[in-house]
C-alpha cells in the first residue's frame, strides 16, 4: 500500500496512463474520453481531493491504492493533458492499421 502523499514516479505515471489510454481506445470511447477529460480537466485536482475524501465510501469497491493512484494522477493537470495526448495518439495508430477509417 502507498502513501496518500507519495508521489507517482514518471515511468509510473507513464505505464498508468498507458493502461487507461489503451482501455479507451479498445473500447472506441477516445471521442467522448478526450471531450470529458478537456471539460473537466480545470476541476482535476479538486477531483483528486474529493477522491481522497469519499475514499472510506468507495475503496471496499475499487481498492484503496487503486484509489490512491487515481488521486495522485489527478492531482496533476499535466498528468491529464499526457493522458488526453497518448488517447489522441492511440487512436490515430489504430485508424491508420484499419485502413484510415
Amino acid at each position: 500500500m502507498r502513501d496518500w502523499d507519495t508521489d507517482l514516479e514518471p515511468g509510473e505515471r507513464d505505464r498508468i496512463i498507458e493502461r487507461i489510454a489503451d482501455s479507451v481506445v479498445r473500447r472506441g470511447m477516445q471521442t467522448p474520453a478526450i471531450l470529458f477529460l478537456e471539460m473537466h480537466k480545470p476541476l482535476s485536482y479538486v477531483a483528486s481531493q474529493g477522491v481522497v475524501v469519499l475514499s472510506p465510501l468507495v475503496a471496499p469497491l475499487v481498492g484503496l491504492e487503486n484509489l490512491q493512484i487515481a488521486s495522485k494522477l489527478m492531482e496533476d493537470r499535466e498528468n491529464m493533458e499526457l493522458l488526453i495526448q497518448r488517447i489522441e495518439e492511440l487512436a490515430e495508430e489504430r485508424a491508420a492499421a484499419s485502413g484510415g477509417s
